[in-house]
């Protein structure tokens, strides 16, 4: 009960509570603070993303030379043919390859070096989620149950989706797509290979450019949905790199349009990476993609690199001059 003094006219009593715009200064102001504290927050989450995902890398990096160490040669983008660590001549990609390297040594068990990837168990195998495959940056991808036939691999249907990986081998680079953007071309069929390419044996001292100027492993994220720039195009359909078994993931660099409607289409196609992700370089990260070097460093390159800096950082024997500060 409000109760006046004897004597006190009743205007000059103060009523209890907020008036309505004391209330919606109240409310001004706290929506302020939160469009203060919002993209702070986003960057916080960024940054985590980024030092998640290239810690995953620098695990990958180590495992590649762990291989190497064991074999005297870097593992293959992928097998066809017999080779180190593939003695039964098998389809097998660099990842399960590498798994007692990462840990996984129990995984590497279960999965049948006997097989094709995709064939008896090792389906089973590769259901299973491996963290240091997947980059946290990469939002929601729906599960892949079924591929379209890419021989010699049938159509497949698969009882468990088959687990994701955001890294892909740059395997090198494509002649005719790079060399228009050259007065002279520089690429041929020789000297066109990374240090994981198919069926390779690649030894570092066969890394003529430079250790820390060849890239081995580069972010490929989201696959196999499809990207366009930052959209997600599930009209679309991708066949490689469905999983992180899978063998025919792995890409050489073409560089895309800026509208990312095209790949490969010479000086048109000058993008080097975030423009399209389904076999060319592409991260949800802003600015840049991570990537691991044969010298096992991990550094971010920024995705205002020219395409022909980036295509020489992708080849590890084409004798380029790299002046550029990427």
């Amino acid at each position: 009960m409000l109760h006046v003094a004897q004597g006190m006219p009743r205007w000059a009593v103060t009523p209890c509570g907020f008036t309505l715009i004391e209330l919606v200064v109240v409310i001004a102001i706290l929506a302020i603070l939160v469009g203060l504290l919002l993209p702070a927050a986003q960057k916080v989450r960024e940054a985590a993303a980024r030092t998640h995902c290239q810690n995953n890398l620098k695990q990958l990096g180590l495992a590649l030379h762990g291989f190497h160490d064991a074999h005297n040669v870097f593992p293959p983008s992928g097998y066809t043919t017999v080779g180190p660590g593939n003695p039964a001549g098998k389809f097998v990609g660099w990842r399960p390859l590498t798994l007692p390297y990462i840990e996984q040594e129990n995984l590497k068990k279960l999965y049948n070096f006997t097989a094709n990837w995709w064939e008896g168990t090792n389906p089973v195998a590769a259901a299973v989620p491996v963290t240091v495959y997947q980059c946290p940056a990469v939002p929601y991808r729906p599960e892949v149950l079924t591929a379209i036939a890419k021989p010699p691999r049938p159509a497949m249907t698969f009882a468990n989706p088959l687990a994701p990986t955001d890294y892909e081998a740059i395997m090198g680079v494509q002649p005719s797509s790079l060399n228009p953007h050259f007065s002279t071309p520089i690429y041929n069929s020789t000297n066109r290979f990374a240090v994981l390419h198919r069926d390779s044996r690649v030894k570092i001292l066969d890394i003529t450019d430079g250790t820390s100027s060849t890239i081995m492993v580069l972010e490929a994220a989201g696959r196999p949905r499809v990207y366009r720039n930052r959209t997600a195009r599930p009209e679309l359909s991708n066949d490689q790199g469905i999983g992180w078994a899978d063998s025919e993931g792995p890409f050489s660099l073409d560089g895309a349009s800026a509208d990312a409607t095209r790949e490969g289409c010479g000086r048109d196609c000058a993008a080097p990476m975030n423009r399209k992700n389904d076999n060319e370089p592409y991260s949800f990260h802003p600015g840049g993609i991570h990537v691991v070097f044969a010298d096992g460093s991990v550094r971010f390159v920024r995705e205002s690199i020219p395409l022909t800096v980036f295509a020489a950082l992708c080849t590890r024997a084409a004798a380029e001059v790299v002046t550029t500060d990427f």
